[in-house]
């Protein structure tokens, strides 16, 4: 069983993007007991499903907490991850486009130099486009600007250019899904999945830590219960996707 798991911020606000610090280290307790083997993403997309439990581990927006309580727990238990950044707000906050959205924290974001020392510790620095903008929302130069514009200010800054994506708010379009192909090796989505045999490359699927704060409900992994809880938070999200109207959100 493989799956890519992800986290935002690490805080104690309790909202939507959140999981508290408390809560993430007893994650990082059973990812290091060594129940599951931690690959870094591109290994895992890269494999195939020879029946060995497996999941990489990723972050998006570059939270400031996640470069201070997240990564050294990882570090601590040589755990592989991924973080996606949105190089316009990098040493900023995640007030995406100037603009806040009820129920989420605005909080600080990793700065260059904390992201070029993640780098230096072995963490992959992925992209997340540069202003987080809305990819099935936009097309032509916007769309060009925001998936490879995003590299070469990353190449800029940090001397490597990214080959991991994530899209933001999980929503593309066939468009957005053609450039990012061009650009990266790999792309992650928020489609609420374990992943299976063959993936496309470009639409990775994602398992959210969020629905997994409580003792127990993690480290069910692979059982009954964990696959129940698993299937009824995918089922949720589909039908959210429908009453919105929304056809190509992941």
């Amino acid at each position: 069983m493989r799956a890519i798991l992800t986290w935002h911020s690490v805080d104690e606000s309790d909202s939507p993007i959140s999981v508290r610090p408390e809560v993430f280290r007893r994650q990082v307790e059973f990812l290091g007991s060594g129940r599951v083997r931690v690959v870094p993403l591109a290994a895992l997309a890269a494999a195939t499903d020879d029946g060995e439990d497996a999941v990489a581990l990723t972050f998006d927006d570059g939270f400031a907490n996640v470069g201070a309580i997240a990564l050294p727990e990882l570090a601590a238990q040589r755990l592989p991850a991924t973080v996606f950044v949105v190089p316009e707000h990098v040493g900023g906050r995640n007030d995406w486009g100037g603009h806040t959205t009820r129920g989420i924290p605005t909080l600080p974001l990793m700065d260059w130099r904390a992201l070029g020392v993640a780098r230096d510790a072995g963490f992959e620095i992925g992209a997340h486009t540069r202003r987080h903008r809305d990819l099935a929302a936009i097309g032509g130069a916007a769309l060009e600007d925001e998936v490879a514009g995003c590299v070469e200010r990353m190449d800029a800054e940090l001397g490597e250019r990214p080959s991991s994506f994530a899209y933001p708010y999980g929503r593309t379009s066939p468009e957005a899904i053609t450039v990012v192909r061009d650009v990266y090796a790999r792309a992650v989505t928020t489609e609420f999945r374990l992943l299976r045999g063959t993936e496309d490359h470009a639409l990775l699927p994602r398992i959210d830590m969020y629905y997994f704060r409580s003792p127990g409900q993690l480290e069910s992994w692979g059982n009954a219960s964990f696959m129940r809880r698993l299937w009824i938070r995918a089922q949720g999200r589909r039908v959210r996707r429908l009453v919105a109207g929304d056809g190509v959100s992941m």
